[in-house]
């Protein structure tokens, strides 16, 4: 009976072997260094690449962090973003929620390097998620272990860009709930958000709160700059009328946007409710007290943003070119 007992227990877990392997191997088939064997210098090309970007244009750097939250927040982590509008695809940078975005034509310059070294290897994912890093360090940030083997996608999600990016007057409990979804919690959004620290914010973003009457949690000394970079209440979208995030230290990635915050000093409506609702004001003021703290937690939030149900496998494929997909 034992034997019998022992048979049906070693048949179950052969049963229960093959689902557990298909649950676990997108998550396994990401691996530091995957490259190692097939392009050995890919990641230090892409991050090569990066610095002379950023030498000569500053801010790239901003432009690759914000390419990894709108690429990986929608859908997976797949190079969707980058896919241009052609027959039958139409392109994800159409969304209002891509408002502002640019230097997507500098991925090509990374791309090609990549391509002149190791043909049809290194997928625009992964350069999605390197360049990402390797700007993080030239912004001020922390150096970030990231795994790679993501593939690439053969379509975007144009219509799934606005249910899933938050935007920047929607209350705090549905970002947390958004980014819950896949799998950061409270404290990594939070840190998230604290990519604010650096870049810049269009005046059409800017205005709800300086007219009609200036939002009361607005410090008012700073309502007033504000005015004075955004003079309109209709502002045009085309014109050069921007705030700077962060003042102090601008292209920093550091813990001033926390400190302004405590300040009433949060640009966007979504960065000053992080001071009012108590699920997040605690972080707040710890990442304000700590940089080291920030720094700590961004870089857990930005490795499982990264991962958020990358393709893997035969479930996508190399681009040739990061702005199309590859012809049959």
């Amino acid at each position: 009976m034992a034997i019998k007992s022992r048979h049906c227990c070693t048949s179950f877990i052969f049963l229960l072997l093959p689902l557990l392997l298909q649950f676990y191997s997108a998550e396994s088939d990401l691996q530091l260094n995957y490259y190692a064997h097939s392009c050995p210098n890919a990641e230090e090309i892409i991050k090569q690449q990066v610095i002379k970007l950023y030498n000569k244009h500053g801010n790239t750097a901003v432009s690759w962090v914000r390419n990894l939250f709108h690429d990986c927040v929608v859908k997976s982590c797949d190079a969707s973003l980058l896919l241009e509008t052609v027959s039958g695809i139409e392109s994800e940078q159409k969304s209002d929620r891509s408002f502002g975005m640019r230097n997507f034509k500098y991925v090509k310059t990374i791309k090609d390097a990549l391509e002149a070294e190791c043909p049809m290897t290194v997928s625009c994912a992964d350069i999605v998620s390197l360049s990402a890093r390797d700007g993080i360090v030239l912004l001020g940030g922390p150096r970030i272990e990231m795994k790679t083997g993501r593939k690439d996608s053969k379509g975007s999600y144009l219509s799934e860009v606005k249910s899933s990016i938050p935007n920047h007057n929607d209350s705090i409990q549905s970002v947390l709930s958004r980014f819950q979804s896949i799998g950061i919690d409270t404290q990594g959004t939070v840190a998230l958000l604290g990519a604010h620290s650096v870049g810049r914010v269009h005046c059409v973003n800017l205005v709800h709160r300086l007219y009609p009457t200036v939002d009361p949690t607005l410090d008012p000394d700073y309502a007033e700059y504000l005015k004075g970079r955004c003079p309109s209440p209709d502002p045009d979208p085309e014109a050069v009328l921007y705030s700077r995030n962060d003042r102090e230290t601008p292209m920093i990635l550091d813990n001033m946007y926390y400190k302004n915050l405590l300040k009433h000093k949060g640009l966007l409506m979504i960065d000053q409710e992080l001071t009012s609702d108590p699920t997040t004001s605690t972080f707040v003021e710890k990442m304000a007290a700590d940089n080291g703290y920030f720094h700590d937690q961004f870089a857990r939030a930005v490795v499982l943003l990264s991962e958020n149900n990358p393709l893997t496998g035969d479930e996508g494929e190399i681009r040739k070119d990061c702005r199309f997909v590859n012809s049959d």
